[in-house]
């Protein structure tokens, strides 16, 4: 068995700087680090932030949740291409949640459960029974020791990321928005899936798409619509599946539709 996987509060706390983060990257300069980048974005308040305090609290978020010259480039490219923020923001969703754990786990196997389940109304105090089972689950710990307090805001901060990322909608009791992903969302999630796993129907099956409140016949579905405008190519013979995607990779891609 390999390292036990850490919870952290940090992303559910700090928020989903949806528009922070575009407005980052949107001047980033490929010719300087990280931190000058980060430094210049503090000094223009290329973010508008209200503070020097928030403008801090935002680069200090960017710089541990990305690498925009490494595997975040492809969401630093489409922000620098002004891609339109409701295309961006679940390639957003997707790039943050591949090491936070926790968001990521509270979307697949509490959320989409209950959009399953046709629940109605979430408050925050429904999802406390969820963070208090993670510490009880095989391969988690959490990276800190959280109050009862920090748990009640993780909770409220949870749906509120949902909320920001289209999923639900409403302030203090949530119900889910009809939501659909972008196609040219779906189209990227695809190449980015397929650059980190060559075979077809374990993509189609991934847990990821639950994310965006989908299951794999709903994949399957939309695949065949892009096939049928030639979007793309898929094939389907009973349990075998084959995807031929129009670039050779996610970066590619972006560089198609930038």
């Amino acid at each position: 068995m390999g390292a036990r996987l850490k919870v952290s509060s940090c992303l559910a706390i700090k928020g989903s700087l949806i528009d922070e983060t575009y407005a980052v990257f949107r001047g980033w300069d490929y010719a300087v680090s990280k931190t000058e980048n980060l430094k210049r974005a503090r000094q223009e308040n290329t973010i508008g932030a209200k503070s020097a305090n928030w403008a801090q609290n935002v680069s200090w978020a960017v710089s541990r949740r990305f690498d925009p010259a490494g595997r975040d480039r492809p969401l630093v490219e489409l922000a620098k291409s002004g891609c339109d923020r409701e295309v961006w923001k679940p390639l957003l969703l997707y790039h943050l949640t591949r090491d936070e754990l926790l968001v990521r786990d509270f979307l697949v196997s509490w959320l989409y459960p209950q959009f399953s389940a046709g629940a109605y109304r979430l408050r925050a105090e429904d999802v406390l029974p969820y963070l208090h089972s993670l510490s009880k689950r095989k391969g988690i710990e959490w990276s800190v020791n959280w109050s009862e307090a920090t748990t009640e805001r993780v909770a409220s901060g949870l749906l509120r990321l949902a909320v920001d990322f289209g999923l639900l909608t409403g302030t203090q009791s949530r119900e889910f928005a009809s939501y659909h992903l972008p196609e040219q969302s779906f189209m990227y999630l695809l190449h980015a899936m397929t650059d980190r796993e060559a075979n077809a129907r374990r993509i189609i099956d991934a847990e990821d798409w639950r994310m965006y409140l989908m299951d794999a016949a709903d994949v399957e579905r939309e695949l065949l619509r892009l096939h049928q405008f030639r979007k793309l190519h898929y094939e389907v013979a009973g349990s075998l599946a084959q995807i031929k995607l129009p670039a050779a990779s996610a970066a590619e891609y972006v560089r198609e539709i930038g």
